[in-house]
């Protein structure tokens, strides 16, 4: 893995987070890691650490944590909110982070897969005859696409 350099560094990171929705409180984060330790993503894997995160964005680490999968497996879960004694929000922040990360096109390819279902056929998966044939033999309703109302939401 390369080392971030310090002319990669991008100081105004952290008050472009901080001036999105969700990511005022980011600059009150002292690293205390009470947000890593009630964290069920953590748990799982020891990789996946939300004050890492933070201190990296507070660092200017902009491309790292733009680029990263990790802000990704944020669970929304709140946990690291109940604990947080600075009031963090981190689940909020990381929303902040993930919106700057679809605004520069750095987004994972399975959400740009996903959301081009969303657009064609109005769910994450393609509903055919097969599908209605088998609810039809259940006594159920086939089931119609609307992708046109989920196009319109998603731009």
């Amino acid at each position: 893995m390369s080392r971030t350099k310090l002319n990669d560094l991008d100081p105004d990171f952290k008050n472009r987070v901080a001036s999105q929705p969700g990511g005022e409180g980011i600059k009150a984060c002292f690293a205390c890691k009470a947000c890593t330790a009630a964290c069920p993503v953590e748990a799982v894997d020891k990789r996946y650490d939300p004050r890492k995160i933070i201190r990296m964005a507070l660092l200017g680490m902009k491309s790292e944590v733009l680029g990263s999968d990790f802000i990704w497996l944020c669970s929304s879960c709140y946990g690291c909110s109940e604990v947080c004694p600075q009031n963090v929000r981190f689940t909020e922040v990381m929303f902040a982070i993930k919106n700057l990360a679809v605004a520069e096109a750095c987004v994972p390819p399975g959400l740009t897969v996903q959301k081009e279902l969303l657009k064609r056929h109005g769910r994450l998966y393609e509903v055919t005859e097969f599908e209605n044939d088998k609810r039809a033999k259940q006594g159920l309703p086939p089931i119609t696409e609307h992708p046109e109302d989920y196009a319109a939401l998603l731009g």
